[in-house]
């Protein structure tokens, strides 16, 4: 956990299964958002119920398991609750491939969430086990590729398969592998051994509820956990209903409108999040500060990017293939460039705030408010909206409940303002951690 911290080709190769698990954590996620408009025409079913479906139904069983799963994870490893969680979201999501009814599709996302919650929060420390803090940044920023190539791979592949073979293949299809980088994690990965000072070995058998409110009590971790709710509202928002956006304003297929996000807006965000990764680094180098900073700045930087995008009028820009490329769409780039920036950075910051004994709850409390107002409130919210103002805009009706949703971006970036001094007045009076008296393994 500190500066000397060996890194070797196999922390590199336990990396690269982290990352590649976090892929499917969010292919799978993500597939949902371009399978909204065959599942709504077989099922017969509202805007309101997809954001019931896609949000507040995942968002609420991933919140009630993600902080026990990352309690468990501080106490027996990471890598075993990691490698079974990836297996069994994966069989949920084939499940949802085999629905007969809307009940029976949302009991099938229930199992992907209680899944899911046991994945990210218990990578995000096995990862910052794996490496030091000066190099933390960057090797979180590989892990949190999984959202961006995720949206690659769910929206562009699930939207092929779902255009030529229908939207149960893509269930089925895309959720085995995660089967097999379950068994791959538990195979070949060794997982660290961590050091577990003094004053932790008695905290780790503190209650969950007085755990719970000693995180909350760190300055600067309320203000990330308030700054992850109110930016999730509006990337999930945008990320669930980007595709039917395109095809209901701007006339695009659901073949068309999954590569656009998928594919163009990935790589985007594929590359903001390596780029911001590696910029918070060398920042941090010459001020603590620049740990939030950077996603700041990123933030602020991609709300004219949302609005411009949702707001600008029909017109193709060029044609990719027989792809006809709104114009709109090109402010998309930029807002997936810079809209990932405030993600790496604040996970990033929490490692640097707890001991490794409390890092997953820690992080799983940051992923809570992430999912439970994220996923639970930004789609359904975006839904209901836009049933709302149908009578009166039609069509358009989706793309003004959009552009309302980027409201919440402005909100994240001053909850990030209130953390920045907090942050760097913490960052220069640390916490001593007390010798280490056992050590366990990741």
């Amino acid at each position: 956990m500190n500066q000397s911290t060996p890194v070797t080709w196999r922390t590199h190769y336990a990396l690269f299964v982290l990352a590649s698990i976090y892929v499917f954590n969010y292919i799978d996620r993500q597939l949902m958002a371009i399978l909204i408009e065959p599942v709504k025409l077989e099922f017969g079913i509202s805007d309101t119920q997809i954001g019931l479906l896609s949000g507040v139904t995942f968002a609420v069983f991933y919140t009630v398991f993600g902080f026990p799963l990352g309690r468990l994870s501080d106490r027996i490893g990471r890598k075993p609750v990691i490698a079974l969680s990836c297996i069994a979201w994966s069989l949920m999501t084939m499940l949802c491939g085999m629905a007969g009814s809307f009940l029976t599709l949302v009991l099938a996302r229930v199992g992907v969430a209680v899944g899911e919650a046991g994945g990210t929060a218990p990578s995000v420390a096995m990862v910052s086990d794996l490496y030091p803090p000066n190099r933390r940044s960057t090797a979180m920023s590989v892990l949190m590729l999984g959202s961006s190539l995720g949206a690659i791979v769910g929206l562009g592949l699930g939207g092929w398969i779902a255009q030529h073979h229908g939207w149960r293949y893509a269930f089925l299809l895309i959720g085995a592998p995660g089967i097999l980088l379950g068994l791959l994690l538990m195979l070949t990965v060794r997982a660290p051994t961590r050091v577990v000072p003094l004053d932790e070995v008695a905290a780790q058998q503190a209650g969950w509820f007085k755990t719970l409110v000693e995180l909350l009590q760190t300055p600067s971790f309320l203000w990330l956990v308030l700054t992850g709710g109110a930016a999730a509202i509006a990337g999930y928002a945008i990320g669930t209903w980007s595709p039917s956006f395109l095809i209901r304003s701007h006339g695009l297929n659901m073949q068309e409108a999954g590569v656009l996000v998928g594919v163009a807006g990935g790589t985007g965000a594929t590359i903001g999040t390596l780029v911001c990764g590696m910029l918070t680094d060398r920042m941090t180098r010459r001020d603590a500060g620049w740990q939030i900073g950077v996603p700041l700045l990123g933030t602020l930087i991609s709300i004219p990017f949302a609005l411009a995008y949702f707001l600008w009028p029909q017109g193709t820009a060029f044609h990719v293939a027989s792809i006809g490329v709104p114009q709109a769409f090109l402010f998309y780039g930029g807002f997936s460039f810079f809209g990932v920036w405030w993600a790496t950075p604040c996970i990033s910051a929490i490692t640097h705030l707890f001991a490794p004994t409390r890092l997953a709850q820690a992080t799983a409390i940051f992923l809570m408010s992430m999912t439970l107002l994220g996923v639970g409130v930004g789609p359904l919210f975006v839904g209901m909206m836009s049933d709302w103002l149908a009578p009166s805009l039609g069509t358009d009706s989706l793309r003004y409940a959009l552009a309302s949703s980027v409201s919440m971006l402005a909100l994240a970036s001053v909850f990030l303002a209130m953390a920045l001094p907090r942050y760097r007045q913490q960052m220069k009076n640390p916490a001593a951690l007390l010798t280490p008296v056992q050590t366990v393994t990741a």
